[in-house]
């Protein structure tokens, strides 16, 4: 019989094709929780809930991931989000609720309103990054509590509500039965793959998480690159704003704050090198899957959602232990064979 359909696969894993190996985890984690919820876990009702959910913390996750890349972190990615949307709030409760009540305009104006506000704060944190030179932990902390403490300024803690139907429909409505929030993910999935893994510009962001110097020193403009980076990352926290404040049909402070770890996790877990230089879109997304799979299946078999938060943390944990072994092991392998090449 011929046995070549399954060679691809086998041979991945058996390479330690990290992405490979992911999507097989994802497809028995899946089968193991559809056992333990009866069936639940792929009923057309909790798929349906899991399509209008992933999307968020998807975007928040290619949002980390494109950073991490270039040996950096954004961890007020989740903060720009929630910033903007609150901006975009402002302007779509001042023009719907207490100016003509145009929907349209209404709309327009907030959509507006939260792309200025998150490119402001990505190109905040590419400038001090990539022309200052200050570490991005360092810069990303100082703007997550910016962001947040603007937020609270504006809001005094509460939430900002009131928005006409047409902007609830992005979080909340479907195209031929298909969530509307999930065809923007996927679409945006795609844009990831061709922009990083198949054009110059998505070399030089390997080529900069690999090794800056050298990179600086072929003629790439570094500064150029992680500026970019930075406005992409915001970019994703756009949509991931439109979408958690049109869900919720409010804009608040701590919406969307669980997303952070989370896709810290995601990126990790999907084979990004923490310190750069390596990733896969592909990897991220199915790492989303499988969060997401663990997060719905905790929730349907009613676990504490606070003992969800120890089990990421937990598994963060351990997927960077696996990877700094795995390094060990193959620094000790490639050593060898060196001396044995020597010899």
């Amino acid at each position: 019989m011929n046995q070549s359909p399954k060679i691809p696969l086998y041979k991945s894993i058996r390479d330690n094709s990290k992405e490979a190996t992911l999507i097989v985890v994802f497809i028995v984690i899946t089968l193991l929780l559809t056992l333990l919820t009866k069936g639940k876990f792929l009923s057309s009702a909790n798929l349906v809930s899991m399509a209008f959910q992933l999307p968020e913390f998807g975007f928040i996750a290619l949002g980390m991931m494109v950073v991490v890349l270039t040996g950096g972190i954004n961890l007020s990615v989740i903060n720009t989000a929630a910033m903007s949307s609150i901006f975009g709030a402002l302007i779509i409760s001042k023009v719907f609720n207490q100016g003509a009540g145009n929907a349209t305009v209404a709309l327009i104006g907030g959509l507006i309103g939260i792309t200025v506000v998150a490119l402001l704060g990505g190109a905040l944190n590419g400038l001090a990054v990539a022309h200052f030179g200050v570490a991005p932990m360092l810069v990303t902390i100082s703007t997550m509590m910016i962001f947040e403490g603007v937020g609270l300024l504006i809001t005094k803690g509460g939430a900002i509500s009131g928005f006409p139907s047409n902007y609830m429909w992005i979080g909340a409505g479907k195209i031929l039965g298909i969530p509307f929030p999930m065809i923007l993910y996927i679409l945006a999935v795609i844009a990831f793959v061709i922009l990083l893994e198949h054009t110059v510009w998505g070399r030089q962001v390997y080529m900069v998480g690999c090794n800056p110097t050298a990179t600086y020193f072929s003629g790439v403009n570094n500064r150029s690159v992680l500026m970019r980076v930075y406005l992409l990352s915001a970019a994703c926290g756009i949509f991931a704003a439109v979408l958690i404040s049109s869900r919720y049909n409010s804009a608040k402070v701590d919406y969307g704050s669980s997303y952070l770890m989370k896709s810290i996790v995601a990126t990790v877990l999907g084979g990004t090198d923490i310190n750069g230089g390596y990733g896969k879109v592909i990897g991220t997304v199915t790492a989303v899957l499988i969060i997401q799979a663990i997060s719905s299946g905790l929730n349907l078999l009613n676990v504490n959602r606070f003992l969800t938060d120890v089990i990421m943390g937990g598994l963060l944990l351990v997927v960077l232990a696996i990877n700094f072994i795995s390094m060990v092991i193959s620094a000790r392998r490639n050593k060898q064979q060196a001396a044995a090449k020597a010899v």
